[in-house]
Formats: C-alpha cells, structure tokens, sequence
C-alpha cells in the first residue's frame, strides 16, 4: 500500500509530523494485507458507531478488533524484523538512529 508519508530507508516505519509509525509486516501476501485491512476498517467503522451510540461495552470490543488486526498486520505488539532492532515506534524521528536521514529529508521537503 502506498503512502503519502515518508518511508524509512529499512521501510520499517513511516514518518507523520516528524513522528515514526511502525509499518505493516513487508512479509505478508497481498491477499492477507488485504483480509487484515479489512478487518482493521471494519473495526475502526464499529469504534465510531459504538461512541456514536454511547455503548462503552461495544465500543471496548471493537478497540480490541482494532489491535488485534494492528497486531496481525504487525503495527503493533512483537517486531516483524528479526535483526534484533529495537522498536522506535512513537519516537520523533529526529531523536532516533533515523535522524540523518530524516534531516535530509526535511531540508529537501523546504526546497
């Protein structure tokens, strides 16, 4: 899947407002991202609707559709590389072993 945020040279995350997010597992078919995708949308459409209605029973479980299908895709919970990195998700790109890079990046953005 295409994005329009900055991808990591390792392609390991993306980058929104200066912040790195965990990308999906490179590893999975294209017909598993998509199931996954899926039910990740599913599951965010039942977020809305639960907080819409005010059912906090709901709405607790679809969260937990949500990082279920996160977890599957591999946004969350255990790595998908194997290399023994470290997990920087969350962490400003700035702060990180991605700084360099992003810093080139962010100069080349303001041209």
């Amino acid at each position: 899947m295409a994005t329009p945020y900055p991808a990591t040279p390792d392609g390991r995350y993306f980058v929104v407002g200066g912040r790195l997010w965990r990308a999906s597992n490179p590893g999975l078919s294209a017909a598993e991202r998509e199931t996954l995708v899926a039910k990740l949308m599913d599951a965010r459409r039942a977020v809305g609707a639960a907080k819409r209605s005010g059912d906090t029973t709901a709405e607790a479980g679809a969260r937990e559709a949500v990082d279920a299908a996160k977890r599957a895709l591999g946004e969350r919970g255990a790595v998908w590389w194997s290399d023994g990195a470290p997990d920087l998700n969350r962490h400003m790109a700035r702060n990180s072993r991605y700084a360099d890079w992003y810093a080139a990046i962010a100069v080349g953005a303001e041209e």
